[in-house]
């Protein structure tokens, strides 16, 4: 695995991998968002042909992560799952009971519809609107939150992307963590998002994941 990118925010040690989640190691803590497990089951339910190996790919980044930064928890920004129950996430409970140590908490998006007995039996905290540690905070969606909060905030939900021009008129889209001043807006976990533009402003902050790289953008 390429070496993630060390990024310091309120003295506290943020290393972005270009898996798309973040260890804040000082907590010992790996948070992600938008990993909605179940989209490629709900789209084949729907009669759209979208490969079942999507899904497992995730799944299996998300295993290697665990395995390489070694967290004793994980806060999820929302939108874990994408919808009603189905196959993937009976998947998803059988690699929750084999890391049934680390403990995990979900801040609610609004694609997390399932009932609480599920969550509960799949072990997790869940909070409704946000969830506050040491000098962060939580949440799904950035405009939900209170600017005149002394945590620094972290939430998901749009999918944020960078467009990077090049010579000869050239230009790529990549997925990217988008830092403002207040908050941090995750990139999506899963690969089978898309992603929405953003226009960063002075002093803001962004990095690119370009394939196995996270790359500081300016």
């Amino acid at each position: 695995m390429t070496p993630p990118f060390l990024h310091i925010l309120k003295d506290q040690h943020c290393w972005l991998s270009p898996q798309r989640c973040i260890y804040w190691e000082e907590e010992k803590t790996l948070i992600l968002s938008d990993m909605h497990f179940g989209k490629t089951g709900h789209f084949r339910k729907a009669g759209i042909a979208v490969p079942a190996n999507v899904y497992t790919e995730d799944l299996q980044r998300l295993v290697e992560q665990v395995q390489y930064f070694q967290p004793t928890q994980i806060i999820i920004v929302g939108d874990l799952f994408h919808s009603k129950a189905n196959k993937e996430l009976e998947l998803f409970s059988k690699w929750r009971d084999n890391f049934s140590s680390v403990t995990i908490h979900l801040v609610k998006g609004n694609h997390d519809i399932l009932k609480n007995d599920d969550y509960q039996a799949m072990k997790m905290e869940v909070h409704e609107s946000s969830f506050t540690k040491g000098p962060f905070s939580f949440c799904h969606d950035c405009d939900d939150l209170d600017n005149d909060a002394e945590t620094y905030a972290f939430s998901g939900h749009i999918h944020p992307g960078i467009r990077i021009s090049g010579k000869a008129k050239q230009a790529l889209q990549f997925p990217c963590y988008y830092f403002t001043q207040n908050y941090c807006v995750m990139p999506a976990f899963s690969r089978f998002t898309g992603i929405a533009l953003i226009s960063p402003k002075k002093n803001e902050q962004v990095f690119a994941i370009a394939g196995s790289k996270v790359i500081k953008i300016g």
